[in-house]
């Protein structure tokens, strides 16, 4: 035990400085100059010396205080004035949730909106609701979003260990508009109004949708008693775990709680975001995982809502991440410290991952579009430029390793489309998309990819001739799949759609097919995340649930033990983000809900915008 200490000096609002002069005051200044300068010549040297730097220090303390000060408002602005002229006046925005019940617990499923018939094919009409600069008047014009819930924010602080990203990459814990081939000039590009994607009229949810409803909301009570303001939930120990401290789970469903109908949800969120979010704080976060989720969740809620709060955040955050891109190569370091702007590779490399530094583009550039702030896009699509014009690959597909000094591929010869390298193939059609279509070396890059992957990549498992995409290692084949692969037959129908060749649906279904055996043949249902092909199959399949009663859900560790599946005590921020959104739109009955016509899904599930093209006269 330590002793207990002194008792604090008593505390003052002012301190008193009594200076005395031995005579008489006169009242008049040149006495006042004389008896001053006397006073000092009489000091000893040492003593003036003392006087004349503690001064000093009391001017360069105000000279580092105001510099910080100025650029904390700066970062909350968003910027300088001359990147704050303008905001976009009508972003596309669905219409506010609708209210199923009061009280929702006893709520099948709150009644999204749904989308008009629309009897072409192409985007749909569209609703344009522009935002008031004052969100507060705008809700209490809608006497319907009146509802605030203020939960209570935990303040405890969990143990913190070294993270490893569900995509590969490894961060360590926290210590203590115009198509792109344009420059993004002038005023911010308005969003297009081909962007919303559903209209005023309310639907009811089916079955299926009012399922994903029950289930969000089960995570939900988890994540809001458990972990609110947190990252993640811990269901099984009913607690909470930090990655960067910024809310992830939260960010990552905000737009899942609009599409869902979930308005209660939402507002408490929002309160939340606009109260408790904050950057400036000195935490290092992940360049690609913090994109994605934050940057990527705020721009999505902004375009569904409309609200301007969420602009201001993803602004604020976009400024932050940017000191990440300045490497001898412009190829960004891994991690960066949002509160000093710091950044740096990972401890044991000066090597960032092809995927995630690939794998930003979406979202860097929308923020230029909405704020006409050309400096994130020319950040992200530098790095696009710089890995197109490399050597080192292999009809169209990359290594998985590329140096923040040199800029080139490192570990040469490896191919996979899993971990730390699968999005990269993502981004290059989905920018393709968002643009308009107009950027070739995309398509290009694309197709070219997927003609790699079927030349070296894609085999057939025995005996039930499964087709599956494998890795290749100095020339080795290895029958290797990520279950992140599964992210390439959607990928493949995505092009289909927007008039790629038809043989990419077709390979789709194959993938799809086997993606789906991948979780069948499991004896819990689920796939595990590396399946090797042509060995021993599983036949039989058992319906699980994985479900923590007390709210939530979480991953496990053992995919073929039904009865000991070893829950790993993490819910995932993109199971909410991500999972749900997706069985919520796909169980639709409406294809215009989101239409794919209209939006681009991030690699974290955040619908964006595709780029209308500009007007003409």
């Amino acid at each position: 035990m330590y002793p207990p200490p002194p008792p604090p000096a008593p505390h003052r609002d002012f301190i008193s400085v009594t200076l005395s002069l031995g005579q008489s005051y006169d009242g008049s200044k040149s006495w006042r100059r004389r008896s001053c300068w006397r006073k000092w010549k009489q000091l000893s040297r040492l003593q003036r010396n003392v006087i004349l730097f503690f001064l000093t220090f009391l001017v360069l303390c105000g000279l580092l205080s105001y510099i910080s000060v100025a650029d904390q408002w700066r970062a909350v602005d968003g910027g300088s004035a001359e990147e704050r002229k303008v905001r976009p006046a009508d972003p596309p925005v669905l219409p506010a949730p609708q209210k199923a019940d009061a009280n929702p617990e006893n709520s099948p499923g709150l009644l999204p909106q749904k989308p008009q018939r629309h009897f072409r094919r192409g985007p749909p009409n569209l609703q344009i609701r522009a935002p008031d600069k004052d969100s507060k008047d705008r809700r209490q014009d809608d006497t319907r979003r009146r509802d605030e819930v203020v939960g209570d924010a935990r303040q405890e602080e969990s143990t913190q260990r070294t993270v490893v990203s569900w995509r590969g990459a490894v961060i360590e814990p926290e210590q203590g508009t115009e198509p792109p081939s344009r420059k993004a000039e002038g005023p911010p590009a308005k969003p297009s109004s081909q962007a919303a994607g559903i209209q005023n009229q309310p639907a009811s949810p089916n079955e299926r949708q009012r399922a994903v409803i029950d289930a969000f909301r089960h995570a939900w009570t988890g994540y809001r008693k458990f972990a609110w303001g947190h990252d993640e939930l811990k269901p099984v120990s009913r607690s909470f775990s930090e990655w960067f401290g910024l809310g992830l789970t939260l960010i990552d469903a905000l737009d899942t709680m609009w599409i869902l109908g979930l308005k209660k949800e939402f507002e408490e969120a929002r309160k939340w975001v606009s109260k408790k979010l904050r950057f400036q704080k000195d935490v290092d976060v992940n360049l690609f995982e913090s994109t994605i989720r934050i940057l990527g969740g705020l721009l999505s809620a902004y375009h569904l809502s409309g609200d301007d709060l969420f602009l201001r955040k993803a602004e604020d955050f976009g400024n932050r991440l940017l000191p990440a891109f300045q490497t001898p190569s412009r190829i960004p370091y891994s991690d960066v410290n949002i509160g000093t702007g710091a950044a740096h590779p990972p401890r044991w490399t000066s090597d960032s991952t092809v995927a995630e530094v690939t794998s930003i583009q979406l979202e860097f550039r929308e923020l230029s579009r909405l704020t006409g702030s050309k400096k994130f896009q020319e950040a992200a699509e530098e790095v696009t430029r710089r890995v197109h014009s490399l050597s080192g690959k292999k009809d169209g597909l990359v290594p998985m390793f590329i140096n923040t000094h040199s800029g080139l591929f490192t570990h040469m010869g490896v191919f996979t489309l899993g971990a730390r390298a699968d999005s990269y193939y993502e981004y290059l059609l989905k920018q393709w998309i968002q643009g308009g279509k107009k950027e070739t070396q995309l398509l290009e890059d694309y197709l070219e990819a997927v003609e790699g992957i079927k030349r070296h990549l894609l085999r057939r498992s025995e005996p039930r001739k499964l087709t599956f995409v494998g890795e290749l290692a100095h020339g080795r084949f290895s029958a290797k799949m990520d279950h992140l692969v599964c992210f390439l037959p959607g990928t493949l129908a995505l092009g289909a759609h927007h008039g790629l060749p038809a043989d990419h649906m077709e390979l789709a279904r194959a993938l799809m097919d086997t993606c789906y055996q991948m979780n069948r043949q499991m004896e819990t249902g689920l796939s595990p995340e590396i399946v090797h092909f042509n060995l021993y199959p599983q036949s039989d399949r058992k319906d699980v649930q994985v479900k923590v009663p007390s709210g939530g859900y979480s991953s496990i560790s053992n995919v073929q033990d039904p009865l000991n599946p070893q829950p790993r005590d993490k819910m995932e921020s993109f199971f909410l983000g991500e999972t749900l959104k997706y069985l919520y739109l796909l169980f639709s009955d409406d294809p215009a809900l989101l239409s794919l016509d209209a939006y681009v899904f991030n690699t974290e599930a955040h619908p964006l915008p595709i780029w209308a093209p500009p007007r003409v006269g």
